[in-house]
């Protein structure tokens, strides 16, 4: 009984200490790069300034980090226009011997400027003409809209769409920010806006998943989705499924890609529908819904050691946890393994993998089973260790093909956007407003992973769709058979 006790109350601590964890600590696993950045840019700041109180005080060190900076800002892109101003002299006469100067040469700088976004109106005009003999009327046909009968042009539709899915800006702030140059454009009439554009585009949507289902291997995860429930006043819990390829790590020659998938629930239909007619290998998280779909022969699921280590990590971050801490140090070591062999073929990874990663998780597995016979069966290290064995050939599978990666990250970072624009919109109105979420977001981020800017893509889209592109030749409205953006540089 009173062993009973100690491992019940342990357990308890633990999960107490997760719960602090998770409500107050840090949840990822490793601190982002961007993060680490924030920390600096107030050291980067405050230097700056102190410089700038020196400069002023030295007119010598002023012109000294002058030309230190001529040297040091880089370039700028040869794409962006020119605008030139000449600077010249008021005399052409020289001002010791009064004779005429002569251009030996010139000195050419240039600086990035900016035009704060401008709302225009385009006016089209339409003459209208009649016949004096039969009264007849001629006029030109007015130009297809997405928005019939509207004021925006395509071009503004997109901007909505992307302030809202890749900037993360609710309508109600884009509405605001409207304003702020006398424009009144309600939230309402925002909405209608994308209400339309997500009908129009519900068709590229639907190529988009089937184009991905046609992979050999893809990535699924899936995150919440608040939605309005009017009914009981209150929102209720929906589902984003998120289906995404990503061949880039070995070679693939498939463009990278993801869809997103509205549900009302996370039941096991649903991935089951979604896929329907795939078949391959699906790189999925712990959710058991998955499985149904390896029933059938047609799936092979490989899961993800991302998901495994983070359990051992809450463990080992809790407190001292030696087992957990050894567990981490082993994935670590197949971690270290992925990173030098990523952007080799998938020949090549398999075989590094057969030499050096298959030794470490035959030495994993009969440590894991006779740990776990040490530890009480009710605690959360033994819950972590039965995660990964339960899992174990889903989780080895990576090391006999070249083709598959040690976890689903890819999938995962897919799925943040999706949360950052949860965080700022708090809900969708509906299920019809999760279904637009979905088709939207997918074109967006798949534009990302293509490396197209995604208002350049949709403005195309929306106006080929207006003037009635064929729904035979919808492939080239897939945002991988958009030309690609100009190679940014670095300038400074």
């Amino acid at each position: 009984m009173l062993l009973a006790e100690r491992a019940r109350a342990e357990r308890l601590e633990q999960i107490i200490k997760a719960m602090q964890r998770h409500r107050f600590g840090r949840r990822a696993e490793s601190l982002p790069e961007d993060q680490l950045l924030l920390g600096l840019e107030e050291a980067e700041q405050n230097e700056a300034a102190e410089d700038a109180r020196h400069e002023q005080a030295d007119p010598a060190e002023r012109k000294s980090r002058a030309a230190q900076r001529r040297r040091n800002r880089g370039s700028l892109p040869a794409h962006l226009p020119r605008i030139e101003t000449i600077i010249d002299i008021e005399d052409p006469a020289c001002p010791c011997c009064r004779n005429f100067l002569h251009r030996i040469g010139e000195d050419v700088s240039e600086r990035l400027d900016i035009v704060p976004a401008q709302l225009r109106v385009l006016v089209v005009r339409r003459p209208k003409y009649a016949c004096r003999a039969c009264e007849a009327v001629v006029q030109a046909q007015a130009p297809a809209r997405v928005i019939e009968g509207g004021l925006p042009t395509d071009a503004l539709v997109a901007q909505v769409l992307v302030s809202k899915y890749a900037d993360h800006l609710p309508l109600y702030r884009q509405s605001q920010i409207y304003a702020r140059q006398g424009i009144s454009l309600d939230r309402s009439t925002l909405a209608d806006w994308v209400g339309r554009a997500a009908w129009h585009l519900r068709p590229v949507h639907e190529r988009l998943l089937a184009q991905l289902k046609a992979s050999s291997r893809l990535f699924a995860d899936e995150t919440t989705a608040p939605v309005l429930d009017p009914g009981r006043g209150q929102t209720k819990t929906g589902q984003l499924f998120a289906y995404a390829r990503d061949d880039r790590p070995w070679g693939g020659t498939d463009p990278p890609g993801v869809a997103y998938v509205y549900a009302p629930d996370r039941k096991a239909a649903r991935p089951i529908a979604h896929l329907s007619g795939f078949a391959g290998v699906l790189q999925v998280d712990g959710y058991s819904g998955y499985r149904a779909l390896a029933a059938g022969n047609q799936v092979t699921l490989a899961f993800c050691w991302a998901h495994v280590r983070r359990r051992f990590y809450e463990l080992a971050a809790a407190g001292s946890a030696p087992i957990a801490s050894e567990a981490l140090t082993r994935i670590a070591e197949l971690y270290r393994i992925e990173s030098d062999i990523r952007g080799m073929s998938a020949a090549e990874r398999c075989r590094i993998r057969q030499t050096k990663s298959r030794p470490i998780l035959d030495a994993l597995e009969p440590w894991l089973r006779g740990k776990l016979g040490l530890i009480s069966q009710k605690s959360k290290l033994a819950e972590a260790i039965r995660y990964a064995l339960v899992r174990w050939e889903g989780l080895t599978r990576f090391v006999d093909d070249g083709r598959i990666e040690i976890d689903s990250n890819v999938v995962e970072r897919a799925i943040r956007p999706l949360a950052l624009t949860r965080k700022n919109a708090l809900f969708a109105g509906s299920d019809r407003g999760g279904e637009h979420w979905a088709i939207i977001a997918s074109l967006v981020e798949t534009c990302k992973l293509c490396g197209v800017d995604p208002q350049a893509y949709l403005t195309n889209v929306l106006s080929r769709i207006a003037t009635g592109h064929l729904n035979t030749q919808i492939d080239d409205l897939l945002p991988w058979a958009y030309a690609t953006t100009p190679d940014l540089k670095a300038v400074a």
